[in-house]
């Protein structure tokens, strides 16, 4: 199989079903940052030597690639076209629980935060801060492609606990490399 088709030379892509719409459209690039933000957690996890931690972002990488469907899907295309799967299967309350689960878990081993924290540090714990930066604009695209399609309310509360989750996993990366986190000084 060709990675070309060339049917996007004209500025078009398809979404799930055959519709073509234009490569601006919010819905693709809504899709799109999700796309970018699971590369970064493969970027992570490139650089990430505990197991426990590449098994989470193992799972949340196919929860994006999952999420990622769902977004190129039309809200009259909601099935897999294989199996007849519903979207509803794969991003679920179960992930958010999760993801809660997960933090807790390293928030009991962080000191409490008082402060604002200047995303820096190793590479590791950067590269978590900007995967959580993206996670953020990725959610704000799906703010606004809620308000002019019908898009189910769990997408965008995934993307905001993934966020949060990030920042924890950021802060838990320093941890693990006996990093001294940088507080924000307002009076720099």
């Amino acid at each position: 199989m060709k990675i070309y088709t060339k049917t996007g030379d004209d500025g078009t892509t398809s979404l799930y079903g055959g519709k073509r719409v234009s490569k601006n459209n919010i819905r693709v690039q809504t899709y799109g940052e999700v796309d970018e933000l699971n590369s970064y957690i493969g970027l992570i996890r490139s650089h990430n030597s505990y197991k426990e931690i590449d098994d989470q972002l193992q799972r949340i990488q196919n929860s994006l690639f999952n999420l990622g469907a769902e977004l190129a899907s039309p809200s009259d295309q909601m099935f897999f076209s294989k199996g007849k799967m519903k979207f509803s299967c794969l991003i679920s309350d179960q992930k958010i629980v999760l993801f809660e689960k997960w933090m807790d878990e390293m928030s009991e081993k962080l000191p409490p935060q008082k402060n604002f924290i200047i995303p820096t540090g190793n590479v590791i714990t950067s590269t978590s801060h900007i995967a959580r930066t993206i996670c953020r604009r990725a959610e704000r695209s799906i703010v606004s492609l809620c308000e002019i399609e019908d898009i189910r309310p769990i997408l965008q509360k995934y993307l905001n606990r993934l966020s949060d989750y990030l920042f924890v996993l950021a802060r838990y990366f320093g941890y693990l490399a006996n990093e001294p986190e940088e507080l924000w000084s307002p009076n720099e």
